[in-house]
């Protein structure tokens, strides 16, 4: 990158300062409905603060540093928690990257698969959607950048009530269903999200196309049991925060922020309220240009203890692979990286040969076949 390439970056990043917070916050307008342009932001009860760099794992070489300078990485967790409201544990049934190019202004979204075999904290390795039950969300994001050599500092933090409570603010979403997911909805998660989020809900009849409330929503996120498994799952995920932000920038601020008072005690963030609240005039400009679940090429097996885990194959490639895709540049890679990539390969025994399944965003290339995921079932350590 030439001298005068990267003296114009630093001036327009001091030039938008404000807008730069407005941009980390489109995750928020995709979950939360316009958070933002309602002024009781003191009811967003619960979050960490603002957290400093040094609390979660940013090792990044110069060049690198660089390349992420022009953006800005946000994490998203949905929680696992059947009592709504707590956000200091349990695990992060969803797991996604919002990375949003601060001159563009596109975003792009990226699905961490919950079985990844990752370092999840200091010497331990497990599902990656533990990380946040080993020390909330500061663990989380320290295990996200110490395995994908990232930068994020903030994060958003929604549980089964918050994600309801959003798409019912927004009269619902349009989702086209099978027969079988309309089954599994009805007959596996409808009632349970009904009790635990104190709705009344009613179940569909058959497959097609309808507007669906928040239940049936959530209930359609956490489909599992279909071709595809959990990387079925995680696309429904990102189909249905498509849904939510195609609607929600289809609302006027007013509308907006007449239904929003209702919910802002429903998630926790390191957003500070003054810095919400400063961003409402450009949450609407940001387009969603792209969404891809990632370890892009990997394997799937059993593991004892471990459970039945996404192995990427290998770590260091995908990182590559990942940096390129968010960022535009093949970064080099810390050795923390290196030395975890190495160290689930010596443990699962699964290198690049051993790859199972691919799905690349960079090349086109496309091996999804559903035979290959048939080991990706539930066990004791996998939330459904």
């Amino acid at each position: 990158m030439s001298t005068n390439t990267r003296n114009t970056r630093r001036r327009k990043k001091k030039k938008n300062k404000v807008i730069l917070f407005a941009v980390e916050i489109i995750v928020l307008v995709a979950l939360l409905i316009g958070l933002l342009v309602y002024s009781k932001l003191n009811k967003v009860e619960s979050g960490t603060g603002n957290i400093d760099k040094d609390e979660v794992n940013i090792e990044l070489d110069s060049q690198t540093a660089e390349a992420l300078e022009g953006f800005t990485n946000i994490a998203l967790f949905g929680l696992d928690n059947r009592q709504t409201g707590n956000y200091d544990g349990g695990n992060s049934d969803t797991i996604m990257i919002a990375s949003i190019d601060n001159d563009t202004k596109q975003v792009k979204l990226i699905s961490v698969y919950r079985d990844t075999f990752l370092n999840v904290k200091d010497d331990t390795y497990a599902k990656i959607n533990s990380a946040y039950a080993y020390g909330g969300p500061k663990n989380a994001i320290a295990a996200l950048n110490k395995n994908l050599n990232l930068d994020i500092v903030n994060y958003v933090a929604v549980d089964f009530g918050a994600v309801v409570e959003a798409i019912d603010l927004l009269d619902g979403i349009e989702l086209t269903l099978t027969d079988q997911e309309v089954q599994i909805m009805n007959d596996n998660y409808i009632d349970e999200i009904n009790k635990v989020t104190g709705h009344k809900s009613g179940k569909l009849s058959s497959g097609g196309t309808y507007t669906v409330d928040g239940v049936q929503a959530l209930a359609y996120c956490r489909i599992r049991y279909t071709a595809g498994d959990d990387f079925k799952r995680t696309e429904r995920q990102r189909t249905v925060l498509t849904k939510m932000i195609e609607k929600a920038q289809g609302s006027s601020i007013s509308t907006v922020s007449s239904l929003i008072d209702s919910m802002l005690g429903d998630i926790s963030t390191s957003f500070t309220g003054k810095e919400l609240l400063a961003l409402v005039s450009s949450v609407m400009d940001y387009k969603l240009a792209d969404t891809h679940g990632w370890p892009f090429e990997l394997c799937t097996g059993s593991y004892g203890s471990k459970g039945s885990l996404v192995v990427a194959t290998d770590l260091e490639t995908n990182v590559k692979e990942l940096h390129e895709y968010l960022f535009g540049e093949k970064n080099d890679i810390s050795n923390t990286v290196t030395g975890i990539s190495d160290y689930i390969i010596n443990y699962t025994g699964c290198t690049t040969s051993a790859t199972s399944r691919t799905d690349n965003p960079l090349t086109g290339d496309d091996n999804t076949s559903t035979t290959d995921t048939q080991n990706m079932l539930p066990d004791d350590n996998a939330a459904e």
